[in-house]
């Protein structure tokens, strides 16, 4: 008996085990297949929540505010503490509603912009990644939950900052379809990078005074440069973070232009800006030079995110902002630059004279020659480098040196000898002029000739504004009978002339021969004042 119970104990236990290992083996089969519908569940979600952060981003104030007003989150705030929210709400708390309702607001917002464009869903930049769009530790208020890393090594300066300056934010590449507005390029700064494209500044309300925040952080990369950089002058580094504004104008470039009441606030403190030029002349509005604003001195040279805060009037004119990193040349780079790329041979510049001197069939007058005077017209002083813009249709030049000088304190660049525009990439060192001032040592003009030769034109000697005559000697025999005696009829006293004494007993025909000697002595009195010098000095000349 107890060998059979025994034997049943054996036989149920090996049941079960088979039994057991039969489940277990289903168990993994299971598993097994419920893996790839879990990946690509969570593949899925991931490539929402990237649509659903990317829509967040392109939000317009009142599509954030009408979205955090959905959820029952604060709607108060500028509008990057909006987008922060947002973002958070979006990697925290997105559930399908509330995914469904970003869906709307974004086809909402974007449904009459994307009529002439091929629809398409929202494709997140090629250059984003799902590690660019987490939530900056500034922004993390205590949530707990696994967080992505941002070092300097792995942040993406771009995608975090640099997108939204007062409630304009930048679209997808795929839906923006309306050209960028283009500044035009200055010769004393080369753009080293592009913090922020031209963006538009948007009113938020019917104030006439707007504020435009943007935040913005600088790479390591950047910040080594502005502080290796050199000094062009205590406090001015020569590579610097600078604001251009000019007007929304997509046509062509632009040039840097002032919105009404401007002032820019960086971080806590306020920039200054370029004031008036006074203006010497009645009723004319004194003139603002319009240039970069050099925002560097203001600035955290750090990892730290930067605010720069524009604050302009709204008239009616639009305008948009950019910020760069530029480095900044002075006058005698530029020089040495020209000099380098911009000479142009004698041979080329003498073609040009003769092509200017050519004889035109269909004009009645033929030109023998031209002037050209090697006396600079900005300075008055003998031209050193003599220069001149291809687009000018004079051979006469200007002193490169004071050009660049003068533009750099005050940029027009115009040309002095005609006033037209001569920008610094049109300018040309004349090589045959340059060749003409070494040798010509002696005079201030030169005349072209048709054959492309030249001769110097030396300065007439001024005549002498005395008349050339013999000087003959008082003393002579010849001239004792020609110099009349000296009068006594004046008497003097102390050196004074004596009174007028009228003889009353004379008739009238004396009398009118004293008027007469009168009228004489008066008509001497009048005679030129250097005749009565060399009567007195004993020499008088023959004129």
């Amino acid at each position: 008996m107890k060998r059979r119970a025994q034997a049943r104990k054996a036989v149920g236990q090996a049941r079960r085990g088979a039994d057991g290992d039969r489940s277990d083996t289903t168990e993994l089969c299971h598993v097994g297949r419920r893996l790839p519908a879990r990946r690509s569940l969570e593949s899925k979600m991931a490539a929402e929540l990237v649509e659903a952060k990317n829509m967040v981003m392109s939000f317009r104030v009142s599509d954030l505010q009408m979205l955090l007003g959905y959820v029952g989150r604060s709607k108060s705030g500028l509008k990057h503490e909006l987008v922060t929210r947002a973002l958070q709400l979006v990697q925290f708390d997105c559930s399908p509603e509330v995914f469904k309702k970003i869906k709307e607001l974004y086809e909402t917002r974007y449904s009459k912009k994307a009529t002439d464009v091929v629809p398409t869903a929202p494709v997140p930049p090629p250059h984003r990644s799902p590690d660019s769009l987490a939530v900056h530790p500034s922004y993390d208020h205590g949530t707990q939950g696994p967080r992505t890393s941002l070092s300097p090594a792995n942040m993406d300066y771009t995608a975090l900052y640099g997108k939204h300056v007062n409630g304009l934010s930048r679209l997808p590449p795929k839906i923006m379809t309306k050209p960028e507005v283009r500044l035009v390029k200055l010769p004393f700064y080369d753009v080293v990078d592009e913090l922020l494209k031209p963006t538009e500044l948007v009113a938020q309300n019917n104030e006439k005074l707007q504020d435009s925040p943007c935040v913005f952080v600088l790479s390591p990369r950047q910040v080594d440069l502005i502080k290796n950089s050199r000094d062009l002058h205590p406090g001015t580094k020569s590579v610097q973070v600078v604001l251009r504004i000019c007007y929304t104008d997509t046509s062509c470039p632009q040039e840097d232009q002032y919105p009404p009441n401007i002032a820019v606030k960086v971080n806590h403190n306020y920039c200054s800006v370029p004031g008036y030029y006074p203006s010497n002349k009645p009723g004319v509005e004194p003139k603002r030079p319009c240039r970069p604003i050099n925002l560097t001195n203001l600035m955290y040279l750090s990892s730290a995110s930067n605010k720069v805060t524009v604050t302009w009037g709204n008239y009616g004119k639009s305008y948009s902002v950019g910020l760069y990193l530029v480095r900044q040349r002075t006058s005698s780079e530029l020089l040495q630059r020209l000099k380098t790329i911009g000479v142009k041979h004698p041979e080329l510049c003498k073609t040009l004279v003769r092509e200017k001197l050519r004889l035109d069939p269909d004009s009645e007058i033929a030109t023998t020659g031209v002037r050209v005077s090697l006396i600079c017209p900005l300075v008055k002083m003998r031209l050193t480098v003599p220069c001149r813009a291809e687009t000018c249709a004079h051979l006469q030049c200007f002193d490169a040196v004071f050009y660049l000088q003068m533009n750099e304190k005050k940029p027009t660049w115009t040309c002095p000898v005609c006033d037209k525009p001569a920008q610094y990439d049109q300018l040309i060192i004349d090589g045959l002029l340059s060749k003409i001032l070494s040798e010509c040592k002696d005079a201030d003009e030169i005349e072209f000739l048709v054959d492309g030769s030249w001769r110097p034109i030396k300065a007439e000697k001024e005549r002498s504004c005395s008349p050339v005559c013999p000087i003959l000697d008082l003393g002579s025999p010849e001239m004792t009978a020609k110099v009349p005696p000296p009068s006594s009829a004046v008497s003097t006293e102390n050196g004074k002339p004596g009174p007028d004494v009228v003889d009353l007993t004379l008739d009238s025909s004396s009398s009118s021969s004293s008027s007469s000697e009168e009228d004489e002595e008066e008509e001497e009195e009048d005679r030129p004042a250097h005749k009565r010098r060399c009567f007195e000095k004993g020499i008088l000349s023959a004129c």
